[in-house]
């Protein structure tokens, strides 16, 4: 007859006693079974009754990899498009590697994207603490309900008895398991060790044989067989909890009703069944997310670039980009849009869509989506961050005014990143004249009669009419433009290009007309540019052209060897 050993609106489980199992000794009165069990496990996207409660939980070892970010990120969609709470708890069990520097780099990562927690660190909460390192009493409570209740004994194995059994196990080809050798032992025998101050571990009593299978959300059905893995630790001997008796004592004090996490957590669920079974908690609905893989679909890793949000955060990636990306990895809403607010997210986010398979980190994706987020942004908003990083990097001295926003709209479609701002800007005020000229791509542009061109320029510059044109701003420059196309008989590329070399130095570049009126309004403004950083006033790109020698440019392109001709086969 089966014996129902724990059960919730989210999932049921049921124990079958074997028919021949030996008796175990543990306490005094209380016999235990090795029981097989046949377990299964039933999951609904959310309770019946009751509040949606998920959490995020990291460990305070490094940075946050853009995987725990989206981790991180699904937990708050889900909770959030369900009324629900989402709750930050800091795993800092492994105190050789945790940081408080590190949980706050981790806090400030959250905090940038936009993903504030209802419960956790600096939010409070009435099931804190949030830290695990201050929940060591909450543990051990429940270690010793484990140990009174025969679910739990004390192993006084020594390191070297463990270690001579994974080598027999392993010269048996079988699965390194603990071969039980204190889960039968009377209590005349612990009593003995515990006499002799023998340091133990609290392990767990699995079942021998059976299976136990749980629905997850995202993957179905998942089983594991339990002979696979034997009686496992949950108590070190030094007295520290391990990480799956925590995780499971969290998570149930917690009242956690969905456990959204990384598939490499999928193998602790097997533990954690077992010991919410074994401590009569409901279980959570677990939903395990894929993997964010590299290009060449390994597991994305330092060695394949920028992986933490820190990294991007410190590149110029804005926040709603990274959200909107990392909410693309391995989720859709069904159609082709690509572009979300977090408010959209909230709004569409369903768990059910979320892919099994790994998803792969485009970095090329990511900077073209930060650029379409970064032109989107209202215009003042866009000035005043260009503004600020061309000001932080000691290009101009002011941050605002009507040269800064000019220069943010003449600019802006080259811009994906922040820090792209740098470059553009700095091409902007650059005059590469003579590397141009002399480059293989300037040489039709020589041949096509540049120094008369030139001649003319200089005229129209020195006799005060190219001043005067750009004094009156785009309609003065247009003006001017088309009377000098018809003085020299050119129009289209054999006008622009041209000119566009003379007074910029280079081949290509945004809008003409308002890159030079930008380089004249900075050359009579003092103020505005950093004088350190190269800036080519007109006046000095006029001195430049003045003293080109023309037939010694020709010379050097002529000496030039002619480029390869392409082979078509």
């Amino acid at each position: 007859m089966a014996a129902s050993l724990a059960g919730s609106q989210w999932f049921r489980i049921w124990a079958f006693p074997a028919a021949s199992a030996p008796l175990l000794r543990c306490k005094p009165c209380l016999l235990v079974r090795r029981r097989s069990l046949s377990v299964s496990a039933s999951a609904v996207t959310g309770p019946a009754d009751g509040e949606v409660r998920v959490r995020f939980a990291p460990s305070p070892t490094g940075n946050l990899h853009v995987g725990g970010a989206r981790t991180a990120l699904f937990n708050y969609l889900f909770a959030r498009s369900k009324g629900g709470k989402f709750i930050l708890r800091i795993e800092d069990t492994d105190l050789e590697r945790s940081t408080r520097k590190s949980e706050e780099a981790m806090l400030n990562d959250l905090s940038w994207l936009g993903l504030d927690w209802d419960e956790g660190p600096g939010a409070g909460g009435e099931y804190g603490p949030y830290r695990q390192s201050e929940r060591n009493s909450l543990y051990k409570q429940y270690a010793e309900k484990l140990l009174n209740s025969g679910h739990v004994y004390r192993c006084f194995c020594s390191s070297e008895e463990l270690e001579q059994m994974k080598e027999t196990a392993k010269q048996m080809q079988l699965p390194p398991v603990y071969t039980g050798k204190w889960a039968t032992a009377s209590d005349e025998e612990v009593q003995k060790e515990l006499e002799k101050g023998t340091p133990y571990t609290y392990r767990f009593r699995v079942p021998k044989e059976g299976r136990l299978k749980i629905e997850d959300i995202i993957r179905g059905e998942v089983s594991w067989g339990l002979d696979t893995l034997g009686d496992f630790v949950i108590l070190r001997s030094n007295g520290q909890p391990v990480y799956n008796f925590c995780v499971t004592v969290d998570d149930a004090t917690m009242h956690i009703s969905h456990v959204i996490r990384a598939e490499e957590h999928l193998p602790n669920t097997l533990r954690q069944a077992l010991i919410y079974n074994a401590l009569g908690f409901p279980m959570p609905s677990f939903a395990h997310v894929s993997l964010i893989l590299a290009p060449d679909r390994s597991k994305l890793s330092k060695r394949h670039g920028a992986t933490s949000v820190g990294q991007f955060r410190e590149m110029g990636y804005l926040p709603q980009a990274m959200v909107n990306y990392l909410a693309l990895l391995g989720w859709g809403d069904g159609t082709e849009n690509e572009f979300f607010t977090i408010d959209q997210l909230v709004e569409k986010f369903s768990i059910d869509r979320v892919n099994k398979s790994g998803a792969v980190f485009d970095s090329a994706k990511l900077r073209w989506m930060n650029g379409q987020h970064l032109r989107a942004l209202p215009s003042e908003e866009l000035v005043k961050i260009i503004g600020e990083r061309w000001k932080t990097a000691g290009i101009l001295l002011e941050s605002e005014g009507m040269f800064v926003k000019e220069a943010t709209e003449l600019l802006k479609d080259g811009i994906d990143l922040v820090t792209d701002a740098d470059k553009v800007m700095s091409n902007l005020l650059s005059y590469p004249l003579n590397s141009t000229l002399t480059s293989a791509e300037g040489k039709p542009v020589l041949e096509d009669k540049l120094p008369e061109v030139a001649s003319s320029l200089i005229a129209a510059y020195d006799s005060g009419e190219l001043r005067k044109a750009l004094e009156e701003g785009h309609a003065g420059w247009q003006k001017w433009v088309k009377s000098f196309g018809k003085l020299l008989k050119r129009k289209g590329k054999s006008l622009f290009m041209p000119l566009r070399v003379l007074l910029t130095g280079k081949l290509h570049g945004p809008d003409m007309g308002g890159s030079i009126l930008l380089i004249y309004k900075a050359g009579i403004n003092g103020d505005i540019v950093n004088p350190q950083i190269g800036f080519v006033t007109l006046d000095e790109r006029f001195r430049t052209l003045k003293e080109l020698d023309w037939e010694a440019l020709k010379a050097l392109q002529e000496a030039q060897p002619e480029p390869a001709a392409t082979a078509f086969h």
